[in-house]
């Protein structure tokens, strides 16, 4: 065999001499069970899906940069955002969140907004969404609201029932139930829509003082949605039409591009803020706490592999760097365990270790052995810490920043419940025809509820953001406004 020559070989190397007929005993056979190419070939086929996502199964990825444009090294020590210029390389996957991975891409649902930096600390990920608020804000609920998304375990079929029996008994999901309506519900494409890191994260400086900070991604491309009949259309006529879109658009060289924006608040207005900053369901207005420039991210390079890139990359909101943390948001306190578990589940626990996972910066830990790992599981380097043989020790120097932590440990709610005020501020800022769209949207997707409480229940919901909310859903759906509201 040549070198030069490009065989088709078995996954150990060895080259295949027939790939066109089996092994047999004779010309019809049977088949002989020492076709071992046979045997290897259908034996991967069976098991070249790993699990999908239980969430955003559905996405579409691409590789770029970052560059900081601004100074912002006073609120925050991470290194990738230390100088103005500075160029970080990234990879991004846009999702939606409740279908399969063959569902369509138009359909009315938050995406998801997932970017991995990799830095010289190490991969910092910011796992957000195109929406700055979310459905529920303590994490234990998670699980129960996505169940309510999924299918219906007898028929098998999306159900409304569900859908609107869990939003209506859970009030805090209304703010975000009215951005989804709205007519920002379908983005046009990928490229069209803003991002949020949507939770209060904490950014700490090389004086070790912190500050709150929320993440904005503005659109460069501007701000585009589809009409719902289009939508319809389209998810007929091409299902994984923002899929193609995102790679034809980078392939020509329209290479799409975001502002990073952060919003600051200091560690000290979250005891006196008239919301809970920590409150995932909750925005921060931007009259309080103005938009600060950060930096522009570019997608410039379509990835080589989908299942070795966009299926198989792993982010997770607990990927932190020095100058970046947690903050006490429930939402976020649970999907830093959450998140990472699940891909261990679905790639396995050396997914970090995978070429579009792996950090550009060196690695060392004492983490070895396990299923496909892809590297060398760390030669015959010390394997232990502490230890007397020269191998990696802890960094003290960037211990995350202390903070207080005070009360009775109980299963309790948040003590600020004011679920009504932000979601009928957004409605009022509506223009009128913005107003028709939400309202048609929400009375044909309750329509199909069967049961007339679960409706009224809701109705309530948007009466008390604003009384015309309520009572515009109210005779879509021809029911009365709930007496007392």
């Amino acid at each position: 065999m040549t070198a030069d020559k490009n065989y088709l070989t078995t996954s150990t190397g060895a080259p295949v001499g027939d790939n066109q007929n089996s092994l047999t005993a004779g010309q019809r056979g049977p088949v002989l069970i020492q076709d071992i190419h046979l045997l290897e070939k259908l034996a991967h086929f069976n098991r070249e899906r790993v699990p999908e996502r239980v969430v955003h199964a559905k996405g579409a990825g691409a590789h770029g940069y970052f560059e900081v444009t601004n100074d912002v090294s006073k609120y925050t020590k991470a290194a990738f955002l230390s100088e103005v210029g500075k160029r970080t390389p990234m990879f991004i996957r846009f999702s939606t969140v409740a279908g399969e991975l063959g569902s369509a891409d138009t359909v009315r649902d938050p995406r998801g907004f997932a970017v991995k930096f990799y830095t010289e600390e190490g991969n910092y990920d910011l796992v957000g969404n195109n929406t700055p608020v979310f459905f529920i804000r303590d994490a234990i609920k998670f699980p129960d609201f996505i169940h309510t998304q999924k299918r219906h375990p007898q028929t098998h079929l999306k159900n409304p029932n569900a859908v609107w029996d869990f939003w209506s008994l859970s009030p805090e999901s209304l703010h975000q139930v009215t951005i989804l309506m709205s007519d920002r519900g379908i983005p046009a494409t990928l490229r069209h829509m803003h991002g949020f890191g949507s939770h209060t994260f904490k950014w700490v400086n090389e004086q070790g003082e912190g500050v709150w900070v929320k993440y904005h991604f503005k659109t460069e491309q501007g701000i585009r949605n589809l009409d719902p009949k289009l939508a319809a259309q389209i998810a007929g006529d091409n299902p994984d039409y923002h899929t193609e879109d995102l790679f034809r658009a980078i392939e020509r060289g329209e290479f799409p591009a975001w502002k990073l924006y952060v919003q600051i608040m200091p560690l000290a207005d979250a005891d006196t803020y008239r919301f809970d900053p920590f409150d995932v369901t909750k925005v921060w207005s931007q009259k309080d706490y103005p938009l600060i420039e950060v930096g522009r991210m570019v997608l410039n390079r379509n990835p080589e592999n989908y299942f070795a890139e966009v299926e198989q990359v792993t982010l997770s909101p607990g990927n932190f760097v020095p100058g970046i943390e947690a903050s006490p948001d429930k939402m976020l306190q649970g999907r830093l365990f959450a998140y990472a578990d699940a891909h261990r589940y679905r790639v396995g626990a050396n997914h970090n270790a995978l070429p579009i996972n792996k950090p550009q910066c060196p690695v060392h830990n004492n983490q070895r052995d396990g299923a496909m790992r892809p590297d060398n599981n760390g030669g015959s380097g010390v394997y232990y810490e502490p230890n007397s043989y020269g191998g990696p020790t802890e960094a003290p120097q960037h211990r995350i920043s202390a903070f207080p932590v005070t009360g009775t440990a109980d299963s309790v709610a948040y003590d600020r419940d004011d679920h009504y005020t932000q979601a009928g501020d957004l409605y009022r800022l509506m223009s009128e025809p913005e107003r028709a769209y939400l309202i048609d949207t929400i009375v044909g997707a309750m329509k199909p509820v069967e049961r007339d409480d679960i409706k009224l229940r809701q109705i309530g919901h948007f009466y008390k953001a604003d009384p015309e909310y309520g009572r515009r859903v109210a005779e879509g759906l021809g029911l009365p406004v709930p007496q007392g509201e």
